[in-house]
């Protein structure tokens, strides 16, 4: 298992500074990292960072509370590849959730995925807010919305990934869609256990840590 190709190297706490963007690229750059996942204002500045390496740029869209409207997010998404995000990790509205109202779910995730202009989207469900049976519609109406992952939560609400939550995701999307981990995956042994159940990505901030 590379698991260091596994991993979102992460930082989105709301007072990195510029010396944290380039600390986290060299450290992705050193251990070869999958990604760097950092928040939309520092995409230009780590695609310039990671150039020459296979480390993707990947950020963040209607974070962290999903709230922002399907239009708001997709001009997100359009910039954000625009200025060379790879990747792109969406929150849902987790209040359409709740409401148990699926195409809305559906029809925001095509809508962002429209302006992705290929590029790889995660679909941020926050699975701590969920019932078991809220998550496995929400999986479903993001693959339908064209979702190439579905990840478990933004780090930022009263939860994290459980090995619950990751097992449920990986049997409610199809063998293409990948399940990514985040939140509260601190050690090499948790990440293991999140691959274990399911996890074909894991978010970390903890990255050197479980590598080393």
């Amino acid at each position: 298992m590379e698991l260091n190709r596994m991993i979102d190297h992460t930082i989105l706490k709301p007072d990195a500074t510029i010396e944290d963007i380039e600390r986290v690229a060299e450290e992705a750059r050193q251990y070869n990292f999958f990604s760097v996942c950092i928040n939309p204002c520092f995409v230009s500045i780590m695609k310039k960072l990671l150039k020459g390496s296979d480390v993707k740029t990947c950020t963040v869209i209607g974070f962290p509370l999903g709230a922002n409207t399907p239009t708001i997010k997709a001009k997100e998404a359009l910039e954000a590849v625009d200025n060379g995000a790879d990747e792109i990790d969406m929150v849902i509205n987790i209040t359409m959730a709740k409401a148990h109202d699926y195409d809305y779910i559906e029809k925001e995730v095509h809508l962002v995925k429209a302006n992705c202009r290929g590029k790889l989207l995660k679909v941020i469900l926050e699975t701590c807010l969920l019932s078991n049976e809220e998550i496995v519609e929400v999986c479903k109406a993001a693959v339908r919305g064209g979702a190439d992952y579905v990840k478990t939560s933004t780090g930022f609400s009263k939860g994290g990934a459980t090995l619950e939550a990751v097992e449920i995701m990986r049997q409610s999307v199809p063998s293409y869609v990948g399940v990514k981990a985040s939140g509260g995956i601190r050690t090499k042994e948790d990440a293991i256990k999140m691959v274990e159940h399911g996890a074909t990505r894991i978010g970390t901030s903890n990255s050197v840590k479980i590598v080393e």
